[in-house]
């Protein structure tokens, strides 16, 4: 695993945004895999800005979501076909026929994922998958439980992750309760990982998933099963982990 830190979240943005961008000038037509939420916001506003300009080109690409909500209609804007359009999809040269995400208004739910996972085969799998994790140490929605899933699938939020995710939608009552989201086997198939986190509020998270056991319990923690993952973290959140690791220290 590399380590790269920075000092602020913009700082952490433009790192985070600086991989994503080596990656398609490497390899134009890579298969990208996104995630939502908060913390991945300053890298699309970095990587926006970078199209434009010329600097960037998604042309080529291909890309996929972690996840999407069960019952959300695409035009809804807590969905998260809204949520990449808005932040990413709408202002740069991708061709939105090759951007997709799971179906979270199938009936079929079950075969909406099977299909997802084809889908992802059918691509090639990911070159780059980006997360963040939750505070109960989630990676897409794959919560806590008694095993890794493998593929994807609908799970049930659990009662932190709706909590959580209140703030986007006003009331708590709002909040979808269930997701389908790719599992953690999907993400070890993808060859390389890029896990993005910023607060002090998810140190404490990332030093047990990345310094304690490798546990279900802990989603994240299976990310240390990936050959190939970077961390890029500001300092509040890495500093726990820096302070158990000496040895990342300068990553």
């Amino acid at each position: 695993m590399r380590i790269f830190c920075g000092k602020d979240y913009a700082d952490m943005s433009r790192k985070a945004a600086n991989l994503v961008s080596a990656q398609l000038l490497l390899k134009p037509d890579s298969v990208l895999g996104f995630a939502s939420g908060s913390t991945p916001l300053g890298m699309y506003e970095e990587l926006v800005a970078r199209c434009r300009l010329g600097d960037l080109d998604f042309s080529g690409a291909s890309a996929i979501s972690a996840d999407e909500y069960r019952g959300l209609p695409p035009e809804n804007r807590q969905s998260y076909r809204y949520y990449m359009n808005a932040h990413l999809y709408d202002h740069v040269n991708i061709r939105k026929e090759r951007t997709f995400l799971p179906d979270g208004m199938a009936e079929d739910s079950a075969a909406a994922c099977a299909d997802y996972e084809a889908l992802i085969r059918r691509l090639g799998g990911v070159d780059l998958q980006v997360l963040g994790v939750g505070h109960n140490g989630h990676i897409g929605f794959n919560e806590p439980g008694p095993s890794f899933p493998d593929e994807t699938h609908l799970v049930n939020l659990a009662a932190s992750t709706v909590a959580a995710n209140r703030r986007f939608f006003g009331r708590e009552e709002d909040v979808p309760r269930q997701a389908l989201t790719i599992g953690v086997g999907t993400i070890l198939r993808a060859r390389r990982v890029l896990l993005m986190v910023s607060g002090s509020e998810k140190a404490d998270v990332i030093k047990r998933a990345f310094a304690g056991p490798i546990t279900p319990e802990l989603p994240a923690s299976a990310l240390r099963l990936h050959r190939d993952v970077v961390l890029v973290g500001d300092e509040a959140a890495l500093s726990e982990l820096l302070a158990a690791t000496p040895a990342h220290k300068g990553g």
